[in-house]
């Protein structure tokens, strides 16, 4: 790297040796595939965001809540 005269040709240095970093651990880790989530799990983000927002109403205003 010492010999590399200008920016592009930096970058362009580091960009090989990113890419090479990459492929390299492809080849030997393999891909991760992302879990799907399951239906049920999604629902009940749903009630987690009811729950979370009726405690802000409540720490804003707590007479008014009960």
């Amino acid at each position: 790297m010492e010999n590399l005269s200008d920016d592009k040709e930096i970058n362009k240095a580091w960009e090989n040796i990113k890419e090479n970093i990459k492929t390299s651990a492809k080849v030997s880790l393999g891909l991760h595939e992302l879990k799907q989530h399951k239906p049920w799990f999604d629902d009940r983000l749903g009630f987690l965001d009811q729950k979370k927002q009726a405690k802000i109403q409540w720490v804003q205003a707590p007479s008014k809540a009960m």
